[in-house]
């Protein structure tokens, strides 16, 4: 078909074009949380269902009700494998959605789950899962209060897939939002990259190293209380999961209309995990992380914060990687190890399907 066809087509039970793409077809890479992803948000989703709430593009929606402030998130984790170094496909969808709500600056209360589940999916692994789901509920301080259970054909759901829902509530005084990153916020972020993804890679290629590597998998809702106990006035939290940090930072950068420039040697990367970065052929820029978050911080508060992260357990290893400048708005740079500069764009296409 070509593009003055597709651009006509109409859909036969609705009178509004299909919207212009390159793509016939959903591809792996349309949820790998890069360029393409974006674009099917923007072109096919927001076009249709925009308002003021989706349209902010945040970690959650915020809206407040009888003079109080709450964060709404969902989201959804296809994980293969479903068990893995550090995790499973239960407590990451728990402690992925808690920390939704917490980069939105919310205490989150409660969730919903639903499982999709394949038919075969052996019992004993569904009880680990739904036991560990309990534990990281527990450990977050949330409860799941409503769910919903679908059984599928063998084949045709890739053992179990999860749905979480969640809400939290926002204190007075915090106002949490990526268009508020400003020209010399501090770029902290809060440990190593790139965990969750090389563990997930490092089962499927069936790779062995002398330091064992392990998901990060972990809920940040405690630490981002932490970090509000130095200052309240923390502009954008973030937790870069699908893409990496190079795709959370792109985000912030297009939605504020600043410059972001960050270090290379500042960015905390474990060796094996460098390694195995380097074996796979990875950029660890792009790789998901599921227990990091970045946080923009004004000047005269960055230290202080800082200094509280480290007190967590989550954020000992924080530090700042760069800052928000006024010089070349909407675009990452990253100043590597040898002096030079590069641009640092959001990902085209797909490192690591099924990752989260």
């Amino acid at each position: 078909m070509n593009m003055e066809n597709q651009k006509n087509k109409i859909h036969e039970n609705y009178a509004c074009p299909l919207p212009i793409t390159n793509y016939e077809q959903v591809t792996l890479a349309h949820g790998g949380g890069g360029k393409l992803s974006q674009q099917l948000i923007q072109q096919m989703f927001l076009s249709q269902f925009k308002n003021d709430y989706l349209n902010a593009q945040h970690d959650g929606a915020m809206f407040t009700m009888e003079g109080k402030r709450f964060a709404f998130s969902t989201d959804s984790y296809v994980v293969n494998p479903i068990f893995f170094p550090g995790g499973n496909i239960g407590e990451l969808a728990i402690n992925g959605t808690v920390n939704d709500l917490a980069m939105c600056g919310a205490e989150p209360l409660y969730l919903s789950v639903a499982f999709i589940i394949e038919e075969g999916l052996l019992m004993e692994d569904l009880w680990k899962i739904i036991l560990s789901m309990q534990a990281a509920a527990k450990s977050a301080g949330v409860l799941l209060i409503t769910g919903d259970t679908k059984v599928v054909d063998r084949g045709k759901g890739d053992k179990i897939f999860i749905n979480t829902s969640g809400i939290g509530v926002i204190e007075q005084g915090i106002d949490i939002h990526p268009k508020r990153a400003s020209i010399g916020d501090k770029i902290i972020l809060s440990g190593s990259i790139a965990e969750h993804g090389v563990a997930i890679m490092s089962v499927r290629e069936g790779l062995e190293f002398d330091s064992p590597i392990k998901s990060d998998c972990a809920a940040l809702n405690n630490l981002v209380k932490t970090m509000f106990e130095a200052s309240k006035d923390i502009h954008v939290l973030r937790d870069p999961t699908r893409g990496g940090i190079a795709s959370a930072l792109n985000e912030i950068a297009g939605q504020a209309k600043v410059g972001i420039a960050i270090q290379e040697n500042a960015i905390p990367l474990r060796e094996p995990i460098k390694g195995a970065c380097e074996i796979l052929g990875l950029d660890p820029l792009y790789i998901a992380n599921e227990g990091k978050l970045i946080a923009f911080v004004a000047p005269a508060d960055a230290d202080k914060v800082l200094a509280k992260m480290k007190t967590h357990p989550l954020g000992k290893d924080a530090v700042i990687i760069g800052e928000v400048v006024a010089e070349h708005p909407g675009i990452v740079t990253m100043q590597s190890s040898i002096k030079g500069t590069r641009i640092v764009d959001m990902i085209s296409g797909e490192q690591l399907p099924r990752i989260c």
